[in-house]
């Protein structure tokens, strides 16, 4: 079943695991990703919060009644494989929709440095995906996708997405990183729909193919 058109987005949650351990590795593109965007708009404090960190920022919006609209930036803080908790628990004290929902997120199936957009869809074997999914009870949330490219070799899937970085490797993700966060502040000031036609498929700006 097709996704419901998406709403103006209200809550932005970066996939990833808490602790310097993980700080430098590819299962944490939704950490990194939401820290540069909070950085863009200038936040300065992050709150503990229903088991997440959490800033709240505000974008204009033509149609609000203000003419602002809040944005809640999430990094849920109970690891990837129950990151549905804490999203879930805020989306209930924010009133925020699953329609209103973005996330992001590392994916296996896209070229390491490529960033896409997705409206809904299932979980592909993404376990932080899996949970959200499972706590909200809809797959219709967004999604920016950050390339991480298949494992090599024989390496096992949980090795490859947990392996600490190398330096070169380091500067490279932080520029995937930064890209996926210019793509999630078009989603969410311009809309999904137009991040998504203007992000997928442009080299220009997704880097390789």
């Amino acid at each position: 079943m097709a996704a419901a058109q998406p709403q103006p987005i209200r809550l932005v949650a970066g996939l990833g695991n808490p602790g310097d351990e993980y700080a430098e590795t590819r299962h944490n593109a939704g950490f990194k990703a939401v820290d540069e965007l909070a950085r863009q708009a200038g936040v300065t404090y992050w709150k503990d919060q229903l088991g997440a960190e959490v800033a709240v920022i505000k974008v204009r919006d033509d149609e609000a009644e203000d003419g602002r609209r809040e944005v809640v930036l999430v990094k849920p803080q109970s690891y990837m494989n129950t990151s549905g908790g804490p999203i879930s628990k805020l989306c209930q004290h924010y009133r925020v929709k699953p329609t209103e929902v973005l996330v992001i997120h590392d994916e296996l199936d896209i070229p390491a440095g490529d960033v896409r957009l997705k409206v809904g869809g299932g979980h592909a074997g993404h376990n932080g995906l899996r949970s959200i999914i499972d706590k909200l009870g809809s797959c219709d949330f967004s999604r920016v996708r950050v390339g991480i490219g298949d494992p090599p070799g024989r390496m096992a899937v949980a090795d490859f997405v947990l392996k600490q970085f190398r330096p070169k490797e380091a500067e490279e993700f932080a520029e995937t990183c930064a890209r996926a966060a210019d793509a999630a502040a078009t989603a969410v000031t311009r809309g999904v729909i137009f991040a998504r036609d203007h992000v997928n498929g442009s080299a220009g700006s997704n880097g390789k193919h």
